[in-house]
């Protein structure tokens, strides 16, 4: 169970903050809710506390972390389907997984297939969104402003990964 003032990761929305915990009587039950709050473009939730784990809802990496996961970027495998529903299928279960390497192989596959070839509608709303999701909580964690965190999530994923031999 998370706290009022807990640091948190929504899968589909990114980094927030437990802004409050409320009751609230709907059909009839009256449940317990998450006020979820992004400081990043200031969205606010109700997740349902007993619903929360299967949502995805997580607390935010470390500092650690996420240097380790900036810094394996460069190396991340990603395939491209040439199907664009199927991409787009894979993708979207990638960015519900939670899982920030999957959140920036998403990322990777997307801005080296917009370098080669352009992107959908669809998938560069997808881009941004997957982008959106990672900087949200890379920008809490590591207390830096959302632009520069940004450009270094851009420099890790255009990167050429380093093979030693």
């Amino acid at each position: 169970m998370f706290s009022i003032g807990d640091l948190v990761v929504h899968p589909m929305h990114g980094a927030g903050v437990i802004d409050g915990i409320v009751q609230e009587k709907v059909a009839g039950t009256t449940k317990e809710y998450y006020v979820f709050k992004m400081p990043v473009g200031g969205l606010v939730l109700k997740i349902p506390v007993t619903n929360s784990q299967a949502i995805g809802v997580r607390g935010i990496i470390s500092r650690e972390e996420a240097e380790h996961l900036l810094a394996a970027i460069p190396s991340l495998e990603t395939e491209s389907n040439s199907n664009w529903n199927k991409r787009y299928q894979e993708n979207m279960l990638r960015l519900k997984s939670g899982d920030l390497y999957e959140v920036a192989r998403v990322i990777k596959s997307l801005m080296s297939r917009e370098s080669r070839r352009g992107l959908s509608t669809g998938e560069r709303k997808m881009l941004h969104n997957a982008k959106q999701i990672m900087i949200s909580e890379l920008v809490l964690v590591e207390e830096m402003d959302y632009n520069k965190m940004e450009e270094r999530l851009d420099r890790a994923v255009t990167q050429r990964s380093v093979v030693q031999a």
